[in-house]
């Protein structure tokens, strides 16, 4: 996503009406993103300009076609160990339960091991700098992994907040090497720069606050979810419609139903844009996370922490497969912790509580969000299994839970998917792939969004 484009379209989403106030915090996380990601990994890249870091491919890696899709592959055996000896034919690929051809084929070996070692270059902050002719003068190896820790502080509640927190830098303490380089950021645009300082990191996370930007605050009538919302107007679901009328007939005592029609209309509309902007922004923010660390020598890996969030829409489809897109192309590893734990689909006594006039939560209202919960979950697991990355969910160790996912996989395939004898229909394609022997567990791609086909100008 170009940040030009995303300013224009946060102007024009939330510059009128009951999103106008959050404008100025829209703008401003939005121009920050650039920013805050240059200084991450301006260190590293500059060490990487000065020598070309070697490929990670055993093979030679595909040359990437615009159409084709990647699609990565992690392959385990029975006790959990990963299996780096299969060949292309040993692997099948599906598209809408269609046996297609694989058209490229690659092995990448993403884990630093002693086979694999990263490239030496310097990190350019991290040098220790003498005086000309010192005997001295003597510089750190390049890191050998680089690891990138995201806070989702957009939509964490504060509890979840200060368990990360204290789980986080208990963990950075005890189990990054001297050799790694990481970095803390936050989707509103917290940044501790890429560093090996585990004070400076463990301080950024201490900062992080959670955000209210695209949260509800009290209750409104009608009270209109982004999952509501998006079952009445993308879904056309009319009992999500109904229920909606219903309760806005009881909160807010009206005799005429029409009335109650025409408010749930308006307060649909205005979730939808609010949700909409906010996976637009976070899905942008993602990727381009996920492009400046293609430019890192070394192993790579970003850890995405967050209690998830909605995206069902085409527009949210079409940008999970970009990253996913991207991700593969840049040996980019994202691995995601669901900071919610063994979280309850019960509401909690905000979510109970009185508001503006408002009694608690209706029926309805506590059927769609314990839907929406476990929805919210699914971008994390689709971004996790699609870069060959872990995804850490219902446990409460979230310590051991984030020790997991620094460690890459050993081994990930690369299976190239022609488009070209794919229909340009716009929809989601499910993808499935399989081997030719048993007794194997695959992680693998979900599906891709394939592009609509270009109007042709009048």
């Amino acid at each position: 996503m170009h940040l030009r484009d995303t300013r224009v379209e946060v102007w024009s989403t939330l510059a009128s009406g009951r999103f106008a106030s959050q404008t100025d915090t829209t703008m401003k996380r939005v121009s920050t993103l650039g920013w805050l990601l240059c200084t991450a990994f301006a260190p590293a890249a500059t060490a990487q300009q000065a020598t070309a870091a070697p490929a990670q491919s055993n093979d030679a890696k595909i040359e990437v076609k615009v159409n084709a899709v990647l699609v990565p592959v992690v392959v385990r055996d029975a006790q959990g160990r990963t299996v780096g000896s299969l060949k292309k034919e040993d692997f099948q690929l599906f598209d809408k339960k269609k046996l297609q051809v694989i058209s490229g084929f690659s092995i990448q070996t993403r884990a630093v091991s002693a086979n694999n070692p990263a490239p030496a270059i310097p990190l350019a902050s991290d040098a220790i700098i003498n005086s000309p002719g010192s005997p001295n003068l003597t510089q750190r190896p390049a890191p050998q992994r680089f690891i990138v820790f995201l806070f989702d502080d957009m939509h964490i509640s504060a509890p979840e907040l200060l368990r990360l927190q204290q789980v986080a830098t208990k963990m950075i303490d005890g189990s990054l090497a001297d050799s790694d380089a990481a970095a803390v950021l936050s989707f509103s645009g917290l940044n501790s720069g890429m560093t090996r300082d585990r004070a400076t990191l463990q301080e950024t996370i201490m900062k992080v606050r959670t955000q209210n930007l695209y949260r509800h605050i009290g209750r409104d009538c009608p009270e209109i979810s982004y999952y509501q919302a998006d079952l009445i107007e993308n879904q056309n679901n009319n009992l999500a419609f109904q229920d909606a009328v219903d309760d806005t007939v009881h909160c807010a005592n009206l005799d005429r139903r029409e009335l109650a029609e025409h408010m749930v209309r308006s307060a649909t509309r205005r979730a939808i844009e609010l949700g909409d902007q906010d996976v637009r922004v976070t899905l942008g923010f993602v990727k381009d996370v996920v492009r400046r660390m293609g430019v890192l020598p070394g192993q790579r890996t970003l850890i995405l922490m967050s209690p998830g969030f909605l995206t069902r829409t085409a527009e949210a489809m079409t940008d999970k497969s970009g990253i996913l897109d991207l991700a593969a192309q840049s040996s980019v590893t994202i691995s995601a912790l669901d900071v919610r734990g063994l979280y309850t689909t019960e509401l909690d006594a905000s979510q109970r509580g009185t508001s503006s006039g408002r009694s608690m939560m209706t029926g309805s209202e506590a059927r769609y969000h314990r839907e929406s919960l476990s929805l919210n979950e699914d971008v994390m697991a689709e971004l996790a299994e699609g870069t060959g990355g872990t995804f850490f969910h219902n446990s409460n160790d979230l310590e051991g839970g984030l020790l997991k996912l620094t460690a890459a996989p050993e081994c990930v395939y690369l299976l190239e998917l022609s488009l070209e004898n794919v229909k340009r229909d716009g929809t989601y394609h499910p993808l499935k792939v399989k081997v030719d022997q048993d007794g194997f567990k695959l992680q693998a791609r979900r599906g891709y969004f394939a592009p609509a086909p270009a109007k042709s100008k009048k």
